[in-house]
């Protein structure tokens, strides 16, 4: 930076901390940075002692089942309600309400959730122009379910148009077809994982040009074993040379008694295997354990993870002492072997 580019003031203070080498790094990149920004911290390489609690969140901070993508303006989440529910964030730290993304009803759904306007589990990101949604409709405990794509152009509530069907299920099914994630390889194919009980979670390919399924290949990539069989919300996320599956293990959507649990898995490959720490394959119980119910944070689980310009971050919803939805936010860090934790 050429110090004629600056202001008189900032030409000052690079003139005061010319003789002090510790501070010129500092100086430099306050003075690039916008107003308001914080200087990234290095990331930590161990764990802390115990789980750390949610960052802070203001405003409109009852969610379930987030999903957020960076939008031009800030964030942009889209969470389990009526319609899917929509919330927008300038900072990471305020939410606040934008509507639904379905203010007229999303009618095609209706005979998966027996004439319901609630819709499960959206799957939200930004893709060639678009922005694409993943969402599944379904009742309690039913395998009479089904995943639906709508695509938007600025994500704005009235403005997704539904593209249709993806993928559905029914009581025969020996899988069920809720809670979707939409992954890109390092190749450019689409997949999608979706999954919930039953023989856990699943992967299907999908036709960029469309979103939608291709073929009828089913692969499984995750799967309890040897007594519970309650595992759920995938989410797939390639860091480094590997694809880190995140999945909630245990009870959900009861309250403050929940006992859901976040658990990761990783592989060379996205169509796995998967393995835990100790070598485990996700698809016989294997999972290694990132974040469990502490504290006043009851049930913390149906996690997606951004990478965001500070740090690879964290999103779920946990329950408070009252046994509320909240939305619970932390980054992610990785260990010398390579394991994610949150701090």
């Amino acid at each position: 930076m050429h110090t004629s580019s600056l202001s008189p003031p900032a030409r000052k203070i690079v003139a005061l901390v010319a003789a002090v080498p510790a501070l010129a790094l500092v100086v430099a990149l306050a003075l690039v940075r916008p107003a308001g920004a914080a200087i990234p911290a290095a990331a930590p390489t161990t764990p802390p002692a115990s789980y750390p609690g949610p960052g802070v969140v203001t405003g409109s901070t009852s969610v379930h089942d987030p999903s957020v993508v960076k939008t031009s303006s800030g964030y942009l989440l889209a969470h389990t309600g009526n319609n899917i529910v929509l919330k927008t964030s300038t900072d990471r730290t305020a939410w606040r309400d934008a509507g639904v993304a379905f203010p007229g009803g999303a009618s095609w759904t209706r005979s998966y959730t027996g004439g319901s306007a609630s819709l499960w589990a959206p799957d939200i990101s930004y893709r060639n122009g678009r922005y694409y949604m993943y969402y599944s409709a379904s009742t309690f405990g039913s395998r009479n379910s089904a995943i639906f794509l709508a695509t938007s152009t600025t994500g704005a509530s009235g403005t997704w148009a539904n593209l249709g069907l993806v993928i559905s299920t029914t009581s025969s099914s020996n899988y069920n077809a809720i809670d979707p994630n939409l992954i890109v390889d390092g190749s450019g194919q689409w997949w999608l994982a979706f999954g919930s009980f039953w023989t856990g979670i699943k992967l299907i390919r999908l036709d960029p040009s469309t979103g939608l399924r291709s073929g009828t290949s089913i692969t499984s990539i995750a799967q309890r074993t040897g007594g519970s069989t309650a595992i759920e919300a995938p989410f797939v996320f390639r860091h480094g040379s590997y694809y880190y599956q995140w999945v909630s293990f245990d009870a959900c959507c009861q309250g403050a008694a929940s006992t859901y649990r976040i658990m990761v898995g990783r592989s060379a490959s996205v169509t796995g295997p998967f393995v835990d720490r100790n070598g485990t394959a996700m698809t016989s119980g294997g999972g290694t354990q990132v974040l469990a119910g502490h504290g006043s944070v009851h049930g913390p689980g149906h996690q997606a993870v951004i990478a965001d310009s500070d740090s690879e971050v964290l999103f779920y919803h946990y329950y408070d002492n009252a046994g509320t939805p909240r939305l619970g936010i932390n980054l992610i860090a990785y260990d010398a072997a390579g394991w994610p934790f949150v701090y």
